[in-house]
């Protein structure tokens, strides 16, 4: 992607890049998976996610849209309450991590127990004022389509100089995705994930989750 193509994305945000989940794409046809097994790449890594008495469930990988050999990877606590009550930065206890790319795990230790693993199609770019109308299960750059309009939920992110990096848009999810026993993390609403945006795109954080 060239400078140019970047800056309307992440600097004017006059274009954004969709991202849709569908059941079976091979590698070559995908950036990522929601649901599953975690990235082989956490494998021993189970005290850099999981901390004391507070265990973490593998949500999605995401091949990084800036940097080919990156990945982002999202844990998300197995307590609901504590994220569904601590929903702002810096309070969110939702985990997100850049790591090198990594094929899925064959182990299911951080595996969620209520989402189907579905594949993360490669994403289309998009003018931003169209993506506001569209469906979409990731939204890369851009402004963030909000449930909640609401300053709070930027005070602290704006003192930190974080900036909206991409969502996760639970209106996005294909009906296969939840089992039928299960629940919408994030009870059918949205994730908003933050990062510094300077020479690099570094240290992605969750900044917000939002509830329908």
């Amino acid at each position: 992607m060239t400078i140019e193509n970047q800056a309307n994305i992440l600097t004017t945000r006059v274009e954004s890049i969709l991202y849709y989940a569908q059941p079976f794409l091979n590698n070559e046809h995908r950036a990522g998976w929601i649901g599953g097994n975690a990235p082989d790449f956490f494998d021993d890594q189970s005290e850099l996610i999981h901390e004391g008495n507070q265990k973490y469930a593998f949500y999605l990988s995401l091949n990084h849209p800036f940097k080919p050999e990156r990945m982002i990877s999202i844990f998300i606590p197995e307590e609901r309450h504590t994220y569904l009550e601590n929903n702002i930065y810096p309070h969110c206890p939702i985990k997100v991590i850049e790591h090198p790319v990594s094929a899925e795990s064959m182990r299911d230790s951080f595996t969620h127990k209520d989402l189907i693993k579905h594949s993360i199609s490669h994403g289309e770019r998009s003018k931003d004022e169209e993506s506001m109308e569209q469906p979409f299960l990731i939204k890369v750059g851009g402004n963030p389509r909000l449930i909640q309009d609401e300053d709070y939920y930027f005070a602290e992110l704006k003192k930190g100089a974080l900036s909206f990096f991409f969502q996760v848009e639970e209106d996005g999810y294909p009906e296969t995705l939840i089992r039928e026993d299960g629940d919408y993390p994030f009870g059918y609403g949205s994730l908003y994930i933050f990062a510094k945006m300077g020479t690099e795109l570094e240290h992605p954080v969750a900044g917000f989750c939002q509830f329908s």
